[in-house]
């Protein structure tokens, strides 16, 4: 896809300064004009999920976070946005599988955190938060949409499948191109270049 109109944001952990601001403060610059995609790599339900879990946010402030984003969404909604929540789910045995290969395989291992291992020693803790998630924030305007993730390649298939017949769409005119005829010198001559300026053909 053009970059120039889709493109993926995934915040890290908020800073000292962002503690401080509107919970939804950090996300919104990052929101879609028209025409154009936002994929969010994570978002605001960080707080229903790893903040909540992990302790990073206090019950108050996950309660405030249940009780504004319904709001927060309509919004977003009533604007335009068509605002689509995917919820990739595995089982207990694919995730064991996975942080295994990534613990095994050094070709993976950069995508193991401290925070992925305390994930699977809080499974259930995971389980219950993200139950409570559902329940409080699958809204009519904004509903979840769960995919069977534990075959990577067909629960992304099926996304992307979902995921075009919620958008609204029609075929884009597009004028016929033809490529130009270039400019030709018939007295200029291609320059060979020193042979220590180019990279070495290994392969």
């Amino acid at each position: 896809m053009n970059p120039r109109a889709c493109r993926a944001v995934a915040l890290p952990a908020p800073t000292e300064r962002e503690k401080t601001q509107w919970y939804f403060q950090r996300y919104t610059p990052h929101l879609p004009a028209g025409g154009e995609i936002v994929l969010f790599d994570r978002s605001w339900y960080n707080r229903a999920g790893v903040e909540r879990v992990m302790g990073f946010a206090t019950p108050e402030q996950v309660e405030q976070f249940f009780h504004d984003v319904p709001e927060f969404e309509r919004m977003l909604v009533r604007s335009g946005v068509i605002l689509l929540k995917y919820w990739f789910s595995i089982t207990d045995e694919e995730q064991q599988l996975r942080f295994l290969m990534r613990i095994h395989d050094p070709m993976k291992q950069w995508k193991l955190s401290p925070m992925d291992l305390q994930s699977r020693v809080r499974w259930e803790d995971y389980t219950r938060a993200k139950e409570d998630m559902f329940t409080r924030t699958n809204i009519p305007e904004a509903p979840w949409f769960i995919v069977e993730g534990n075959d990577k390649k067909r629960a992304r298939l099926n996304c992307i499948d979902h995921f075009l017949k919620q958008v609204p769409y029609t075929t884009v005119p597009h004028n016929e191109i033809t490529l130009p005829h270039r400019k030709f010198d018939p007295h200029y001559e291609r320059k060979t270049l020193p042979h220590e300026l180019y990279v070495p053909q290994k392969y």
